[in-house]
Order: C-alpha cells, then sequence, then structure tokens
C-alpha cells in the first residue's frame, strides 16, 4: 500500500497517473496547501520542502520499514524501480525517459508555473515578467513539438517522462498558449487525455475538490514563505 500525499496539481497528478497506470493499490492522504497543511510537522517529517506529492510506501521491496519519498521526479523513479513498469532497462531508452523527466522537473514545471503566477496570481499585472514567461512556455512547448515529431511518446514507449509532462500541459490555456500552434504536441497530448488511467487519475483529483487553489486565504501560505518560514513554520 501507498500513501501518497496529495493535492489535484500537476505535480500532484503525475503521481496519481503513474499509480493508476501501474495498477498499484494506494491511499490519497489529502493536503490542502491553500490552508497551510503541508506545514503540519508529520507532513514535513515526510516531505521537508513543504511541498507535494509525498508517498509513503509502507510495503517496500526489500520488506523493510516504510519508505518515504519526497519530490515529484523522485517518487515516480522509485515507483518505476519498485514495479519494473515505465522505465525502461536499456541504458539508452533510460536515460533518454530520464533526460525528458529531468527537463520538465527543471523547465517545463518551473517556467509554466511563474506563468500562472504571473498571469492570474500575482498582485499586479507586471508587462516584463509576464511577456517572459509566457514566451518562454511556448519555446518549451515547440521543443516538446519538436521532439514528438515522427514519435508517439517522448521516450519510446509510453513512461513516466510523458507522465512527468502531461499535467503541465493541461492547464495550457491559462498559459496562454494554443496547442493548435503545435501539431505533434496535440496529438500526444489527446493521446494521452484519452488513457483510462488518466482519466481516472483526473478523477481522483476531482473528488478531493474542484475549487480554486488560491484564494485570498491561500495566498499567505503558497506566496508568503522565506527562510523565516523554514525556521519558524507557516507564514501567518
Amino acid at each position: 500500500m501507498i500513501d501518497l500525499y496529495y493535492w489535484p496539481t500537476p505535480n500532484g497528478h503525475k503521481i496519481t497517473i503513474f499509480l493508476e497506470e501501474a495498477g498499484l493499490p494506494y491511499r490519497i492522504v489529502p493536503v490542502n496547501i491553500g490552508r497551510g497543511e503541508q506545514f503540519k510537522p508529520d507532513f514535513l517529517a515526510i516531505s521537508p520542502n513543504n511541498r507535494m506529492p509525498a508517498i509513503v510506501d509502507r510495503a517496500p521491496a526489500d520488506g523493510s520499514a516504510p519508505i518515504p519519498v519526497f519530490e515529484s521526479g523522485a517518487i515516480l523513479v522509485y515507483l518505476a524501480a519498485k514495479t519494473g513498469k515505465f522505465l525502461p532497462r536499456d541504458t539508452r531508452a533510460w536515460v533518454q525517459v530520464l533526460e525528458w523527466l529531468f527537463w520538465q522537473i527543471a523547465g517545463l514545471g518551473p517556467m509554466a508555473g511563474q506563468t500562472h503566477h504571473f498571469l492570474h496570481y500575482a498582485p499586479e499585472r507586471i508587462a516584463y515578467p509576464t511577456q517572459r514567461y509566457v514566451m518562454e512556455t511556448s519555446r518549451l512547448y515547440a521543443v516538446l513539438d519538436k521532439r514528438l515529431a515522427g514519435r508517439a511518446y517522448l521516450a519510446g514507449d509510453y513512461s513516466i517522462a510523458d507522465m512527468a509532462c502531461y499535467p503541465w500541459i493541461v492547464p495550457h490555456k491559462r498559459q496562454e498558449q494554443s496547442l493548435d500552434e503545435f501539431p505533434e504536441l496535440k496529438r500526444w497530448f489527446e493521446a494521452i487525455h484519452a488513457r483510462p488511467a488518466v482519466m481516472r487519475a483526473y478523477e481522483k483529483g476531482k473528488a478531493i475538490t474542484t475549487q480554486p487553489t488560491v484564494d485570498d486565504e491561500a495566498r499567505k501560505f503558497l506566496f508568503g514563505q522565506s527562510a523565516a518560514t523554514v525556521r519558524g513554520g507557516a507564514p501567518r
């Protein structure tokens, strides 16, 4: 059994997609990041960066004590190794999957996240950072589009790289991107969207909340953090 500490965000969806695809039994433990639950001591013991998702594997392959894992990329690699699924053993294919997984973690996620922030959550619209992040997100979409030309998936067979990237393309309209401009990306996106396991994963999120993650109360938890937060607890 996997305990999944989760809220329905792109990074959270990565893990429910894997668990649904792999057929692993899991239990969702909601972490309402808009109400500061990521700062609770029990959660910080699992995820010291006060971010979800995180997991606790209560039945690790070696039969040892439960294993906690934080950071979505690390979770995907761990679960792939545990199950032997969605991460190939062939060295060249393995490298390609990890390249595109880390590309998402280092590029697509952070840049699209900043796009969301400056378009929708910043207290005032500032032209330079807004334009900068929208353009960079567009560039990254073009990188995906070029990579997918002549390929069904990012690195051979469907893998954790695809599972990592897909949730960050779901809110493309909120990033001011049109998939019609990226036909290979659109084809890939629609194919993953139609997978039954992906549909089930997103339904799990809807069962937890359909409300926006960010409201006035949430802002102090999501956008008010500093070194003092780490030293002294949740922002007030």
